[in-house]
């Protein structure tokens, strides 16, 4: 889970996620920049040492640092940073890959801050670390295609019950409006939506902990993609996977997440 720490007007950020294989310091150097234009979908891209969206340099670091597991990268500069100082470093240890920011200061007000850039950064430094966990080893027995297909109709005819009784006309609009603060806050919160629990299934990231909202917006962005592609493309862009539940202990209930 992210870890946010402020020391006065700098803050430190922590993502990780669980990873049982080895990854070199200089793998993890080459996978972050190839990545941020992937998962910014082209919008933010790597000139040397800088991250650029247009002509706008957003953020500026100094020459990587490789070790043998570790990469680190000082902070000089960009729009965001409010002074030059701090750095970020990936580091692959013992069960988990790690992205850290340490003593950065940004320019934006803490306030504004939080709800902008912080989410932001969250997010992409999360798909990041996903994606060099990998899909290997998988988190779990994958739900069978024709269950997941069953899930789908359910969740789908329960918003389109919702936004019947709901007394409004304008009914596509609200079938939308259920249909998005539904998924999101379903697989987020417990992984499981109705049709999840009808079938016995359930969504979690590639390394098995709960999908965070950020995951869970990106693959309901993705979704119309997928129908098209007959493709999960939408798991594949989220870091996500569906896999099937185990039955519920007398007595217990089902865990969330992973």
């Amino acid at each position: 889970m992210p870890v946010t720490r402020w020391d006065g007007g700098r803050v430190d950020v922590e993502d990780s996620v669980a990873m049982s294989r080895g990854v070199t310091g200089a793998v993890l150097r080459d996978g972050f920049l190839k990545d941020i234009r992937l998962l910014t979908l082209g919008l933010v891209r790597v000139r040397g040492n800088s991250l650029h969206l247009g002509r706008i340099e957003l953020l500026r670091f100094g020459r990587a640092r490789v070790s043998r597991n570790r990469v680190e990268w000082p902070i000089e500069g960009g729009l965001f940073a409010g002074a030059p100082g701090g750095h970020l470093h990936i580091e692959a240890t013992a069960g988990r890959v790690a992205a850290t920011v340490e003593g950065y200061r940004p320019l934006l007000p803490r306030p504004i801050y939080m709800v902008t850039q912080l989410p932001i950064h969250h997010l992409v430094t999360r798909l990041h670390l996903l994606r060099v966990r990998g899909r290997q080893p998988a988190p779990g027995v994958p739900a069978e295609p024709t269950k997941r297909i069953a899930a789908a109709a359910i969740d789908i005819g329960f918003c389109a019950t919702l936004a019947a009784v709901s007394g409004r006309r304008r009914r596509v609009p609200a079938l939308l409006g259920i249909a998005i603060t539904y998924h999101v806050a379903c697989w987020s919160i417990s992984g499981r939506t109705l049709g999840g629990m009808v079938m016995g299934q359930r969504l979690v990231s590639v390394d098995g902990s709960r999908p965070t909202v950020g995951q869970a917006l990106v693959r309901l962005a993705a979704l119309p993609l997928s129908a098209l592609r007959l493709r999960a493309i939408h798991d594949e862009a989220a870091g996500t996977d569906v896999v099937a539940s185990p039955p519920s202990p007398k007595g217990g209930g089902v865990r969330g997440g992973g």
